[in-house]
């Protein structure tokens, strides 16, 4: 069995759900189909129907949009995390995200379809999907709380705190544009840190 798939199901079922039964996990694992991203390379583009839940097994990727001719990013994930686009995904038309590979990654695509009849038969694979969406809207709630309510200096700590790596590994541009903040007040967010 391919180590890293075992250690990605693992990390990404335990962050969500983590009393999953082994034979759970394994139904999951089996529909996983390996992906192997070169830095720089678009997983999914504009305009494209988004058909998988990805796992990231190793690397960073982002999703990002385009609007008034910049790309402002939605979300990073890297090892252990789990990204897929919601309104392209369950409406199966065509997504305005993009998603990016940060970095030199490998992510595991899980077919909507197939995971959809998996929760037909498997309680387990039902609740882990009900868990994935309910952190989904949770993360959705607390990034738009962020940004009408909190400061630059504490969306930035936040992300400290919370995503550490992505502080770590992100380019700058990329930070600032999640954050909702130019470069310029980023690096001075930064410096009174």
């Amino acid at each position: 069995m391919d180590a890293l798939l075992k250690d990605t199901v693992d990390k990404a079922i335990n962050s969500r759900f983590p009393d999953m039964s082994p034979e759970g996990r394994k139904l999951i694992r089996e529909l996983l189909v390996r992906k192997e991203l070169a830095k720089g390379e678009l997983l999914l583009k504009e305009g494209e129907v988004s058909r998988h839940i990805v796992f990231v097994g190793q690397g960073m990727i982002r999703q990002f949009y385009y609007k008034n001719g910049k790309d402002v990013t939605e979300h990073f994930s890297y090892e252990g995390c789990i990204a897929f686009c919601i309104q392209s995904l369950f409406k199966q038309e065509p997504t305005q995200l993009i998603i990016e590979a940060l970095e030199e990654s490998v992510v595991y695509l899980l077919p909507y379809k197939q995971f959809l009849l998996l929760t037909e038969s498997c309680w387990e694979a039902n609740l882990f999907y009900r868990k994935l969406m309910e952190y989904s809207l949770i993360v959705s709630q607390i990034k738009a709380d962020a940004w009408r309510f909190e400061t630059a200096h504490e969306r930035y700590h936040r992300l400290m705190q919370q995503h550490p790596e992505v502080v770590k590994r992100a380019p700058l541009s990329h930070i600032a544009s999640y954050l909702l903040m130019t470069p310029e007040t980023l690096s001075r967010v930064r410096a009174d840190i």
